[in-house]
């Protein structure tokens, strides 16, 4: 009899963890989506925000307002990777991942080659 107890407790400790398991999974699926959400719209890479700050560009609402309307007309067209022209410098985005991959200031383009882009936008 006491046999049977104790494979009933095993059980009954087997579901539990199950039912525990399945709620925890809910909660990493919530919290992956909520960070996915905050994600909306372009990053900068750790390379390209170095880029930003010893290039002195100054990344103003208007200009990440302009880029993002960027990136969102080449994704409308099928674009990878673009470099996005305007009077602030040149950003060379991977459209997929909205990510920012590099920048250069307006003196920087001059007599520059941009390599491996699929598109080009001038803002």
């Amino acid at each position: 009899m006491n046999e049977i107890q104790k494979l009933t407790n095993v059980g009954a400790l087997q579901l539990s963890h199950a039912a525990v398991q399945k709620k925890s999974d809910k909660s990493f699926a919530n919290m992956l989506q909520t960070e996915l959400e905050k994600t909306d719209g372009i990053r900068f890479s750790k390379h390209a925000a170095q880029r930003v700050q010893e290039r002195g560009i100054v990344v103003s609402d208007r200009l990440m307002t302009d880029l993002n309307q960027a990136v969102e007309k080449a994704k409308l067209k099928g674009a990878r990777d673009v470099v996005i022209i305007g009077k602030d410098g040149a950003f060379i985005v991977n459209v997929p991942h909205n990510l920012i991959v590099t920048t250069m200031n307006d003196a920087e383009m001059k007599e520059n080659i941009f390599t491996n882009i699929d598109s080009a936008v001038i803002i």
